[in-house]
């Protein structure tokens, strides 16, 4: 396989997940992004990802590095070309938008400008067994509102669809990150069935509401009763936010494992983001706020994937 020449760039989006009821099933692609301008690609054999980043060093393990390396690993290719990247990210860290699924998710792009064989069925398998679930990894990779499931074969089935377009999120991320796994030690090992049932519900709900349009049933179908309670504790003002009323608001969720907390808005997202403000100024006055759109799929019809 011949390389790619530079200049090339790979771009991936953030992404929310959980969306409330839907823990560990659902994602949301969003407008910012972790990009990867490729400077050199040497048909050396080592197969080496050197990157350098503009702006603050990622916290931990370079998951460009990592993502890479597991599709390099699930196709059980020999010597491949080094690759070179200046990275950029929008992504904060540790914040629930999916800055880890991105960058494993960008080392699976860069591995394709490298090897053959790299689908995004495959990217979607290969990543979700690193990250544990699908949620952000499918929605990194396919964009839009994805709902994806893990087989019992291992594989991972998932399907993208638009968000209406007439919703923007505005985001509000407290000042103190909170790693995944911390988020996910308050959770319980069982629930009972009535919520169970509570949730089932509301993912039905959330995904007839966005492919009908009906965005005044978001609010209820935000509901959950699996992880957001446990996690209240652990991020300050969610409990209020989520019973926030503001004009044009359609309802809140945590995005991911937190901190962020996502509120979905019709319309003119000011007095929204005024409301954030006035209720975070004396939780945590650093909070920051942003607005985001959607990272809509590339197909206008649901597009879905099953590696085999």
């Amino acid at each position: 396989m011949s390389p790619v020449v530079p200049p090339v760039s790979v771009v991936v989006p953030a992404s929310t997940s959980n969306l409330g009821p839907g823990f560990d099933a659902l994602g949301l692609a969003l407008g910012l992004y972790l990009r990867a301008d490729v400077t050199a690609i040497t048909d050396d054999g080592h197969g080496d990802v050197r990157c350098t980043f503009v702006g603050p060093l990622p916290p931990g393990d370079n998951l460009i590095v990592t993502g890479f390396q597991a599709v390099r690993t699930a196709l059980g290719v020999g010597p491949v070309p080094s690759v070179e990247a200046t990275i950029h990210c929008d992504i904060p860290p540790c914040a629930g938008l999916g800055s880890s699924a991105a960058a494993l998710v960008a080392g699976g792009r860069l591995a394709a400008l490298v090897m053959e064989g790299v689908t995004d069925a495959l990217l979607i398998d290969v990543i979700t067994q690193v990250e544990g679930h699908p949620d952000n990894v499918a929605a990194a990779i396919l964009g839009g509102l994805v709902a994806g499931c893990v087989t019992a074969s291992g594989h991972v089935v998932a399907v993208a669809s638009r968000w209406p377009e007439s919703v923007r999120l505005v985001i509000a991320t407290p000042s103190a990150a909170l790693l995944t796994r911390t988020a996910r030690a308050v959770l319980p090992q069982q629930v009972s069935r009535a919520d169970a049932v509570f949730n089932v519900q509301r993912v039905a709900l959330l995904m007839q509401a966005v492919a009908t349009g009906r965005t005044e049933v978001l609010r209820e179908a935000f509901g959950d009763r699996l992880h957001q309670h446990y996690r209240a504790s652990l991020v300050p003002g969610l409990e209020t936010v989520l019973a926030l009323d503001a004009p044009g608001m359609l309802g809140a969720f945590l995005s991911g494992a937190g901190p962020s907390v996502a509120v979905c808005v019709e319309g003119d997202p000011a007095p929204v983001i005024g409301a954030l403000r006035a209720l975070y100024a004396s939780i945590d006055p650093a909070v920051a706020i942003r607005v985001a759109d959607i990272h809509q799929p590339a197909s206008s019809t649901p597009l879905a994937l099953s590696h085999r």
